[in-house]
């Protein structure tokens, strides 16, 4: 790990905190802090043993509290495979994460071969919810509100610190990332997003990628505007995602990282097109296989 890949603990006022993975590659998420009188709130974890620990070390560099709530945005390993470090904890999420997490279980190691996974245990969410849930940091208030549809996932779930126009987007938003709507809607990660830009944030912590502001949204739906674009142009063609994302021209968002996720977004795009209900379950495995395949062969790679 070079110096420019070590973890940064972020101070964003307020006693809250972005816990920043460089470079936000596959399982290098992004976790809020917010440290309290009585305790420490994480916003998700992280996705192996030792990114855990650093996790719970950078917690321990600003508070001798015990981390007593954990917030998961949304089931992906990333965001919660560490949570079973956090022992004391009490883990919030919607009520389809915490069905998520127990129904797919450690599965994701299997897609990133080479990664030291550590001894991991599934800790799931415990107290859920459906609409909205206010978890207290202090004095002020912070709402984890579910988005109301498919969009990232199915559970998605991002939290607002309305008091500091702070804004904890989970993987609704990537900075310099390629978005990821396999498991979710690629129109429902558009209104989703168009939602969250309404928000006018002062600071957007992004799932994935350094903390920025809303201006970071626009990018974005443009790259889901292409993906619908393609989507409907390669559907009517009668050609398979694959062939679809070879010949498409990513132009910008070339130099965003993991863009063998292009295909996978295809996939959900043709399914919408097809008149499935957002957030179907899709056949992962030949999914993942275009994405190596888009890949030159190369499997995909975490630095995690």
């Amino acid at each position: 790990m070079s110096v420019s890949d070590v973890p940064e603990l972020e101070s964003l006022g307020g006693g809250f905190h972005a816990f920043v993975q460089p470079d936000g590659g596959w399982g290098l998420n992004n976790a809020g802090v917010f440290t309290g009188r009585r305790g420490a709130t994480l916003i998700d974890t992280a996705f192996t043993e030792n990114r855990g620990r650093g996790l719970q070390d950078a917690v321990a560099s600003i508070t001798d509290r015990p981390v007593t709530t954990i917030v998961n945005t949304h089931h992906h390993g990333d965001h919660t495979y560490a949570n079973y470090l956090f022992g004391s904890a009490t883990v919030v999420a919607h009520h389809a994460c915490r069905e998520r997490v127990l129904a797919t279980g450690l599965d994701t190691c299997r897609l990133f071969p080479g990664v030291e996974w550590g001894d991991l245990e599934i800790a799931e969410p415990t107290v859920t919810f459906d609409g909205e849930v206010v978890v207290h940091c202090d004095d002020t208030p912070a709402l984890a509100r579910h988005v109301g549809r498919a969009a990232h996932t199915v559970e998605d779930v991002y939290v607002w610190v309305a008091e500091r126009r702070l804004l904890f987007a989970g993987d609704l938003v990537f900075h310099g990332g390629t978005p990821f709507v396999v498991m979710g809607s690629v129109q429902g990660l558009i209104d989703t997003l168009t939602e969250l830009r309404a928000l006018d944030a002062d600071v957007l912590v992004p799932g994935h990628g350094a903390v920025g502001d809303p201006g970071l949204i626009e990018p974005q739906l443009a790259y889901l505007r292409l993906v619908q674009e393609r989507a409907r142009e390669g559907f009517a063609a009668g050609l398979p995602p694959l062939e679809v994302a070879r010949r498409t021209d990513l132009g910008e968002f070339a130099t965003w990282t993991d863009a063998e996720r292009l295909p996978a977004n295809l996939h959900r795009a043709y399914s919408e097109l097809r008149g499935e209900p957002p957030g179907v379950l899709l056949d992962l495995p030949p999914i993942v296989a275009d994405m190596v395949a888009f890949n030159d062969g190369r499997p995909l790679h975490s630095l995690a």
